[in-house]
C-alpha cells in the first residue's frame, strides 16, 4: 500500500507513516531524489513495497526547512503540484526572508516572504501553467523579540529577526 503523504527533504526527520524522500543518500530516505528531476512511472522499492511515482498520487506533500535550498524552485513546485490529487494539500515551513536563519545556512539559494508563492496561486499563468495552487493559509512563527511587536502586523513583517519562519498550506486546484 502507497502512503498519501510524501516528505519532502526529510533529512534526518524521518516520519514512519509518511513516504520519506530526501536528495541525500546520506540521511537514508525511502527513495533518493531530487524533485526537480522526477521520473514519472518510475517505480522504486521501498520498506511499503514497489511504489511507483505517478502524477495525482498523494493527498498531501509535507516538507520542512527544503524550499530554501532548491535552485530551480518553479520545476520542484510543478512536480509537487503534480504529484498532488486535486484538493490535496502541500504543507511547507520555510525560513522568512529577515530572519537569522535565511541567510545562516551556506547551502540556502533563496528567501521566502508573504508573496514567495504568488507565482504557483494567482499568478501561475505567467509559468505557463494550466493547474496551480490556491493558498489556504499563511502563518509566521515569530522570534522572542517579534512577539513583543506581535500587535504590529506591518512592523513585525519588515523588521529584520521578528519572524522566523513561515508556515504555508497550499491546495492543489
Amino acid at each position: 500500500m502507497n502512503p498519501d503523504t510524501l516528505h519532502l527533504g526529510s533529512g534526518k526527520h524521518f516520519i514512519d507513516e509518511y513516504l520519506n524522500v530526501d536528495i541525500l543518500e546520506r540521511v537514508n530516505p525511502d527513495i533518493v531524489l531530487d524533485i526537480t528531476q522526477v521520473e514519472w512511472g518510475k517505480e522504486y522499492e521501498t520498506r511499503f513495497g514497489k511504489v511507483k511515482l505517478e502524477k495525482g498520487i498523494f493527498n498531501r506533500i509535507v516538507t520542512n526547512d527544503c524550499l530554501e535550498h532548491i535552485p530551480d524552485l518553479v520545476t520542484a513546485m510543478a512536480n509537487c503540484r503534480d504529484f498532488l490529487k486535486v484538493g490535496g494539500i502541500m504543507d511547507i515551513n520555510v525560513p522568512y526572508w529577515l530572519s537569522l536563519g535565511a541567510d545562516q545556512d551556506p547551502t540556502h539559494v533563496r528567501r521566502f516572504n508573504q508573496n514567495s508563492f504568488l507565482y504557483y496561486t494567482d499568478w501561475h499563468w505567467y509559468l505557463g501553467w494550466q493547474e496551480r495552487f490556491v493558498t489556504r493559509s499563511i502563518e509566521f512563527k515569530l522570534s522572542d523579540w517579534g512577539a513583543t511587536l506581535a500587535d504590529d502586523a506591518e512592523t513585525l513583517l519588515r523588521t529584520p529577526t521578528a519572524v522566523d519562519s513561515m508556515h504555508v498550506i497550499l491546495e492543489r486546484a
